[in-house]
């Protein structure tokens, strides 16, 4: 089980994740593509990331947007495997939007 972060941790967080916020216990980002196909793919190396952690997010897609939220269920909380995991999908947002 990860250890939770505290409130001072996730707000430094939220500062160096742009386009993330602490909401409701989670992390929550929202992603916008050119199209469904690459908001499918971000989904897919998201899903590859994530399965190599064994930390899979909650998500959403809808045409061209993708919905993520993170938290570790074990922990019901918000831990470093989850800031770790949104530093990835920000890059990997970079790279699928080009």
């Amino acid at each position: 089980m990860e250890h939770p972060l505290k409130k001072e941790e996730l707000n430094d967080a939220v500062k160096i994740l742009p386009g993330w916020d602490y909401v409701e216990g989670r992390l929550c980002s929202e992603f916008q593509f050119k199209n469904f196909v690459q908001a499918f793919s971000f989904m897919t190396g998201v899903a590859l990331e994530a399965e190599k952690m064994n930390h899979h997010p909650d998500w959403s897609n809808s045409f061209n947007v993708v919905r993520i939220s993170l938290v570790s269920h074990d922990s019901d909380c918000v831990t470093d495997k989850d800031i770790l995991l949104a530093r990835k999908i920000q890059q990997l947002a970079a790279v699928y939007k080009d």
